[in-house]
């Protein structure tokens, strides 16, 4: 069940909605909480019921094993449990989303047939393995509690956050289900999360099923082996590039703005990334909490800073493998890690240049150029993340660099195969560059944060009324423009 379908807008969501307050009314937040969990369930079985029982199994067995980590006072014995439940862990994300990638490979090397077994990945298993990996981590630390199942249940069930993140912390989840402030109805919050889901679904129907358009061909295309020009190349990187940025942005505005409907605060996951003025900082604002992750549980864990510069940098490239890894059993998303790896070291390398140099880097025009800097590397290392085979991804590599191939007649008609009509594509790219570079995002719009609003974006913020009738045009054009549901591009990871 997608946010973006009619089945969701019109029937799950009111109706969990109106089971919950009315329960929390009449029985109180402890029932209401037992409701959210059922629907959670409900809404994760939706896709296959065959996969519900390994996220109840994944539960029970991982809430049992904090406790047992809490309770134990013999360091030897919290080590072996601690192990013992990372292991199984990774050993059933492994299975599910690994298993073909390794025999494939431990076959080819040996020279053998391959046979694909073809198992089918749970939902979200990539998201609910890691919070609960933390969540042991931090109870064999003492710094995670003895919580309520219910409580533990829904925090890692909780439906908006469920398939695609935000992956979410036991410390920022379950004191709002304890505060007592979540007895009542907040009707500020409930009106802020119906705007943010407006503006999401907005994002996700109209712009990134659009750009994708101008995307989807070109990437077939060269996967199958099918060479394009210039103008193609390009116009499929950017459109892609924005694809993602829209598609991501959509599902985390969703799912932050369904939490707030529910009373329940998730944490920010995306905060205008193409505006970051480094590689570091793009990491910081793009998936933030997966950021925070990889920073806490394993760059710390492998050493992180603390044994030199070689060994830092070693810990920068290996965290960023993993990461692109834990993205797809794929080498394409080893690739895209190792890459960004090489991004971040190269970064840090000319940080430490500069500030041995001592030259001011506070000058507008280095910044501009820093952010366009950042923007074209991080576009490039998309085209690894999108392709599905590694010879595609240097296709579309060799065209973009291959001035012999740009003709205006490119530019103007394009051909008529992978993309017919390079104008239109290219209003749509300047489009979305106007939104992701001109424009508020949706957390500073709905929260009026930023000072550096438009005045369209100002006009709309002093009325709510208008306010209200703006982003209600936006929910009837995204709705009556849902004639196909697509999945989200983190719907299956």
């Amino acid at each position: 069940m997608l946010f973006n379908s009619y089945i969701f807008i019109f029937v799950f969501l009111p109706v969990t909605l109106i089971f919950y307050y009315g329960f929390k009314k009449r029985y109180g937040r402890e029932t209401c909480f037992v409701v959210l969990i059922l629907a959670s369930l409900i809404y994760y079985a939706y896709w296959k019921l065959a996969y519900l029982p390994i996220l109840l199994i994944s539960i029970i067995a991982n809430y049992g094993l904090g406790i047992k980590l809490a309770r134990a006072v013999c360091p030897s014995k919290k080590r072996y449990l601690l192990i013992l439940g990372i292991a199984a862990n990774l050993l059933a994300l492994a299975y599910y989303k690994y298993a073909d990638f390794l025999v494939e490979n431990i076959q080819w090397l040996s020279g053998t047939s391959y046979t694909r077994y073809d198992i089918l990945l749970p939902l979200a298993i990539s998201f609910f393995t890691f919070q609960q990996i933390a969540y042991l981590v931090d109870a064999s630390k003492g710094s995670a509690k003895e919580y309520s199942f219910s409580h533990y249940c829904l925090f890692i069930s909780f439906f908006p956050q469920l398939i695609a993140g935000p992956i979410v912390h036991h410390k920022e989840m379950i004191p709002q289900f304890i505060d007592k402030s979540s007895l009542f109805f907040n009707q500020k919050m409930f009106y802020q999360g119906a705007q943010q889901f407006c503006l999401g679904l907005f994002k996700k129907v109209i712009i990134a099923d659009t750009v994708a358009l101008y995307a989807t061909p070109v990437f077939l295309a060269t996967d199958q082996g099918q060479n394009i020009h210039l103008i193609q190349a390009w116009i499929a990187t950017l459109s892609y590039a924005f694809q993602l940025y829209f598609d991501f942005s959509a599902y985390s505005d969703m799912a932050i703005g369904i939490g707030k409907m529910f009373g329940i605060d998730l944490p920010q996951n995306f905060n205008s990334p193409y505006k970051a003025k480094s590689i570091s900082d793009f990491w910081r604002r793009w998936h933030m909490t997966l950021s925070r992750f990889l920073r806490d549980y394993l760059y710390i864990a492998l050493g992180g800073n603390r044994h030199g510069g070689t060994r830092r940098y070693i810990n920068l490239l290996l965290t960023m493998v993993l990461g692109g890894l834990w993205h797809g059993a794929s080498w394409n998303f080893v690739a895209w890690g190792a890459l960004h790896g090489l991004y971040l070291i190269v970064h840090q390398t000319w940080q430490r240049g500069l500030k041995k140099c001592r030259i001011n880097v506070s000058y507008p025009i280095y910044q501009m150029m820093a952010q366009v800097l950042t923007f074209f590397v991080v576009t490039l290392s998309w085209v690894l993340f999108r392709s599905e085979t590694f010879d595609g991804a240097m296709l579309i590599y060799s065209a973009a660099f291959d001035l012999d191939t740009f003709t205006l007649s490119s530019l103007v008609d394009g051909g008529s195969e992978p993309i017919g009509q390079p104008l239109e594509a290219l209003s749509m790219l300047a489009l979305c560059s106007f939104i992701v570079f001109a424009l508020p995002n949706s957390q500073e719009f709905i929260e009026g944060q930023t000072q550096r609003s438009s005045r369209f974006v100002q006009i709309a913020q002093q009325s709510s009324t208008r306010l209200a009738i703006m982003l209600s045009g936006l929910l009837v054009l995204s709705i009556s423009s849902m004639n196909k549901v697509s999945e989200f591009l983190y719907f299956q990871f």
